[in-house]
């Protein structure tokens, strides 16, 4: 088994694909209207978990944007060119919260998206 996808809670679904897709660089591999809602799905190019961006429906789901993880780091984005994507980040406007860091398990940086949710830009160690 592994995971095939998970669902990400944004406030809007143009929002999520403008930014997984203009500013991670993931491609958009499903847009289909489902009547009040869209499929909308994303992935890194070559990976095979893709995110299902759902659309907050109401204050309860409102008010998670952003904190699905409870404000800890949960999302990674794995390269295998800290520098490069790091500088292209950057570059697209992501602010990061701390200055990259060496861990015996690799380098990483914290980040969050315009949605709230910490992740690490991460370079496993060889």
């Amino acid at each position: 088994m592994e995971i095939s996808s998970f669902s990400l809670i944004v406030p809007d679904y143009d929002a999520g694909i403008a930014f997984f897709c203009d500013t991670l660089g993931f491609e958009l591999i499903a847009d289909e209207p489902q009547g009040r809602k869209r499929w909308i799905e994303v992935r890194a190019r070559g990976a095979t978990t893709s995110v299902v961006l759902a659309r907050a429906n109401g204050p309860e789901q409102e008010a998670m944007i952003g904190q699905q993880g409870g404000g800890r780091v949960w999302l990674f984005l794995k390269t295998d060119d800290f520098a490069r994507d790091h500088a292209r980040l950057l570059a697209r406007g992501i602010i990061f919260e701390e200055d990259p860091r060496d861990e015996p398990y690799g380098r990483v940086a914290v980040f969050r998206d315009p949605f709230g949710n910490r992740w690490d830009l991460l370079q496993k160690a060889s």
